[in-house]
């Protein structure tokens, strides 16, 4: 029995991951790409621009931090 609740908590925990990658690849790889190569609609770098790319660094970080909780579940 361990070894289905072992392959479900790293399966949570890898879509747990998945998504924290794509916060901080939409929230912040995006906008400085934009901004590096010079897009029309890329968002001006302001206080705002990076506060809200904190914003979302930091919540692909906690989601991270999460699913590596998640897998401290893991049974021997």
């Amino acid at each position: 029995m361990s070894l289905i609740h072992n392959e479900q908590t790293k399966l949570l925990a890898t879509g747990l991951n998945t998504i924290a990658a794509a916060f901080i690849i939409i929230g912040v790889v995006t906008p400085v790409t934009a901004v590096s190569f010079g897009i029309a609609n890329a968002p001006k770098p302001t206080g705002v621009t990076v506060f809200f790319a904190a914003v979302w660094l930091c919540t692909g970080f906690g989601i991270h931090w999460i699913a590596r909780r998640v897998l401290r579940s893991l049974k021997p």
